[in-house]
């Protein structure tokens, strides 16, 4: 960023938003995805660049077009394989695939990329055999379908007849932004191509009669490709004890092989270099008395025998990745407002922390086994590519400047710490703007997180503290009791207590954040989207002692909420049936304060929101308008639980900071020019 530019919304918009690592089977070569505004800045585009790992090139793009790629993956030649929208040149006029994402391949030899698979429905994920290559991937086929034709036609017969119905026979019926069909997952397999051709004659469909099975599934194959592991949902008669087992697929018959199904979900496999061993991981199912602790789990591929590889690790791991030479396992995992990187040894279970701060994503070791690839962030510097030795203990990362290195941000970071009531230490960050000081107390505002088992460990593109500081705001990111990095019984604190041990905790913080003399109390605020919104409707009607409240995508009946949401059934292991004992849902559901509510509130939602719908935005603001409460409704037709255009995004943030400007600093409403 210039040194002499303020930081703003408009240069939040332009950085380059780095997300994903690749890294070629011979360690000379690192690809990342690259997004940024297209020129209208009606949507972000995202196409691969490749980065010197040295740090001494700078980057160049590998990519381009309209559409954008995504998800690169190597082959063991060094053949780039990605996903994109983009036509084929080869293509008939009608091509069934529309927008759909292909499978594309970038040759080694940098030569023009042309396309690999192209099923009609579209491609979401890939994953590639270390040793021999062989290709697996996701596609979206029509129930019945049994060739790629067949599935092109029946989707065709649906639209000349202007058919966009679907018949639903299962629970759940749509998860995230999208509803599940009329198409259902598939895994498919090819060998490698052994020249410039496709491969859509040669896939193989591993299941191929997956049902729902396989939605949101995660898998990964053996270095020789003749196994594929992947997650599957098993059904069961009580949906909330629906569960993801472990499966492991061989590719030349079909035989499906259950690794491990119990009461618990298994998600992220990595199998390992030497086609041994496979590890996921393992979350254990929830109760209203309990939250499930995460841990890892490794099994013997030949035996089926599993075992935890972490056991008395009191953090959350996430996203495992084996060394080299099949001796440990790297993941990430969030520690004291960081996510940091780790390491645990196969033959002892010894954990060795690799670094000490930022929030790190995409570990990827070297085929030497001497250094780990990642993508860092912190709280005041957007991802950007970082070495770390692969051993060493609390290391300071060596920074790929060259590459969309660290950013020096205005204002200063500090950790801010508390006692709450029952005792407990209490933990956040506090961001100061520059010119705050005893003389010059900055007002405050409250970021609350979402999740709500999540923690503020990194940079944010959606929640960017340092939009508020650049208009002279203190920033306050609490994580409160059912944070993650701090214990399974810091979650327990929390766990179906969200209206009264958590809101106390983000109290008890706010107290120890205005108990300065460098930030103002008397001019506060409070925002949050999804559970951080539940918060900042809960403090609404709980406390008159701030000045505003912003709550986007926010949970606000809960018995409702129950009904509408995508995973609604899922929600009772922490708070129970509400058919038989409503009781935790009531006691802990903002509406029910509403005839208290003296604060202004901003409501913002997402017309095509699926996890908290646009239900709970309703009737939030029919109560508000009932009870006469001061209050605006940013309504977006076109987002679902994020926005994530960027002119839409710019519009946020303009409303937002006018909401505070009007309410908190005591300013003229100023309406954005958009709206």
């Amino acid at each position: 960023m210039p040194e002499d530019e303020p930081f703003s919304v408009d240069l939040l918009l332009a950085m380059p938003r780095v997300a994903g690592l690749a890294l070629s089977p011979d360690g000379a070569r690192l690809v990342t995805s690259v997004a940024r505004p297209d020129r209208s800045g009606k949507r972000f585009v995202t196409a691969l660049w490749e980065l010197d790992p040295a740090g001494a090139a700078p980057p160049r793009r590998l990519t381009r077009s309209a559409p954008g790629e995504s998800t690169p993956a190597f082959l063991p030649d060094g053949s780039l394989l990605f996903t994109s929208a983009r036509p084929d040149p080869d293509a008939d006029k009608d091509d069934p695939r529309g927008e759909a994402p292909a499978l594309w391949l970038l040759p080694a030899g940098r030569g023009e990329a042309y396309l690999l698979a192209a099923p009609p429905g579209g491609v979401d994920t890939v994953k590639v055999a270390g040793d021999a290559g062989t290709i697996v991937f996701t596609a979206a086929i029509h129930p019945g379908a049994t060739t790629w034709k067949d599935d092109a036609e029946r989707e065709k017969a649906r639209v000349d007849k202007g058919v966009a119905a679907q018949l639903f026979t299962e629970y759940p019926i749509r998860y995230w932004d999208a509803y599940l069909g009329p198409r259902q997952r598939h895994l498919c397999t090819a060998d490698a191509p052994a020249e410039d051709r496709a491969i859509d004659d040669d896939v193989v469909d591993l299941v191929p009669d997956p049902g729902r099975g396989l939605d949101n599934a995660t898998y990964d194959v053996t270095p020789d490709g003749g196994t594929v592991v992947t997650t599957r949902w098993r059904d069961v008669t009580d949906l909330r004890r629906r569960t993801l087992d472990l499966v492991a697929v061989d590719v030349a018959t079909l035989e499906q092989r259950v690794l491990a199904a119990d009461d618990a979900w298994y998600d992220t496999p990595a199998c390992s270099p030497d086609g041994r061993w496979v590890v996921a991981v393992r979350e254990a199912l929830s109760t209203p008395e309990r939250a499930g602790d995460h841990t890892l789990w490794l099994v013997d591929l030949a035996t089926g025998e599993g075992r935890d590889l972490l056991s008395g690790f009191d953090r959350w791991p996430q996203a495992p990745v084996w060394a080299p030479d099949a001796s440990a396992v790297y993941f990430v995992a969030d520690d004291g407002g960081r996510t940091l990187p780790f390491r645990v040894e196969l033959s002892d279970g010894t954990v060795t922390r690799l670094a000490s701060d930022g929030a790190y994503s995409d570990l990827c070791p070297t085929p030497d086994g001497r250094t780990v690839y990642a993508l860092r962030s912190l709280v005041t510097s957007p991802p950007h590519p970082a070495v770390l030795d692969a051993r060493a203990a609390d290391q300071q990362p060596k920074v790929l400047e060259g590459a969309w290195g660290t950013l020096a941000m205005p204002g200063t970071l500090e950790r801010i710490s508390a006692t709450a009531a029952d005792g407990t230490a209490v933990h956040g960050w506090l961001l100061l703007p520059p010119d705050a000081a005893p003389d010059r107390p900055a007002p405050l505002t409250v970021l609350v997180h979402g999740g709500p088992v999540g923690s503020w460990t990194g940079w944010h593109w959606r929640w960017n503290p340092h939009v508020f500081a650049a208009r002279g705001f203190a920033v306050l990111l609490p994580d409160p009791a059912i944070s993650t990095g701090y214990g399974i019984d810091y979650i327990q604190r929390g766990w179906g207590r969200w209206g009264d041990v958590v809101y106390g905790d983000v109290l008890t913080l706010v107290d120890a954040a205005v108990a300065r003399r460098d930030v103002d109390g008397d001019r506060t605020a409070v925002l949050g989207g999804s559970f951080g919104g539940y918060m900042a409707n809960w403090i609404a009607g709980h406390t008159d002692r701030f000045a505003a409240i912003v709550t986007h995508a926010s949970l606000w009946a809960l018995e409702q909420f129950h009904g509408t949401t995508d995973l609604g059934v899922w929600w009772e292991r922490e708070f129970g049936d509400p058919y038989v004992d409503p009781a935790r849902y009531r006691a802990n559901s903002p509406h029910t304060a509403v005839a208290n509510i003296r604060t202004p509130v901003l409501v913002v939602h997402g017309e095509l929101d699926h996890r908290v719908p646009i239900s709970e935005a309703l009737r939030l603001w029919t109560d508000l308008r009932r009870h006469g409460v001061t209050s605006q409704f940013l309504y977006f037709p076109d987002e679902t639980h994020w926005i994530s255009k960027p002119n839409n995004a710019r519009v946020w943030y303009e409303t937002v900071c006018a909401f505070l400007d009007a309410h908190v600093l005591g300013g003229e409403w100023q309406r954005p020019a958009l709206l």
